[in-house]
């Protein structure tokens, strides 16, 4: 299958892998699959701390974990105290151990990788929904104008909640 999302480079997301990737694509068998997830999780307290500085490495990180676990990740973003993943995950792993895997390799990152004046954590709480093939264009854009929907107070609190 063709990917047919346009291309999105800047600031604030990471999108990569093209649509209907599925374990047997990469030479393993599988039952057929498609799965649109919309996850989001905040920084710990809330806190303000995810600095435009590193937060697109800090999404490369996520990625490179979901895509270990065979994961398609559509796009990640976010702004200061709060992260959303678009992703495609195979059936056979847990969602929340997926989350949690990339809850902890992110902030492991963080605390080793980068120098901060604190610590840095997430919130056990997430929120996720699920959504169908038609509306994946609609969520990316969304993720990918995270920014300005929070600076209008255009958001769409389905897709904010995580508590």
């Amino acid at each position: 299958m063709p990917d047919v999302r346009p291309a999105l480079k800047g600031p604030g997301y990471f999108c990569e892998a093209p649509l209907g990737l599925t374990a047997l694509s990469k030479g393993k068998i599988m039952p057929y699959w498609r799965l649109f997830y919309h996850i989001v999780w905040a920084t710990k307290n809330r806190e303000p701390i995810i600095d435009q500085e590193w937060e697109d490495s800090l999404y490369k990180v996520m990625a490179t974990k979901a895509k270990s676990l065979e994961a398609t990740v559509h796009i990640i973003g976010g702004i200061e105290d709060h992260v959303h993943v678009v992703v495609s995950v195979p059936p056979r792993i847990a969602l929340t151990s997926f989350i949690g895997q990339l809850k902890g390799s992110s902030s492991h990152f963080v605390n080793h990788s980068l120098t901060l004046s604190h610590e840095f954590g997430w919130q056990a709480e997430y929120g996720v929904v699920t959504f169908g093939h038609k509306q994946l264009q609609w969520v990316i854009q969304y993720v990918r104008n995270q920014r300005a929907h929070h600076q209008k107070s255009e958001v769409v609190p389905l897709l904010e909640q995580f508590q």
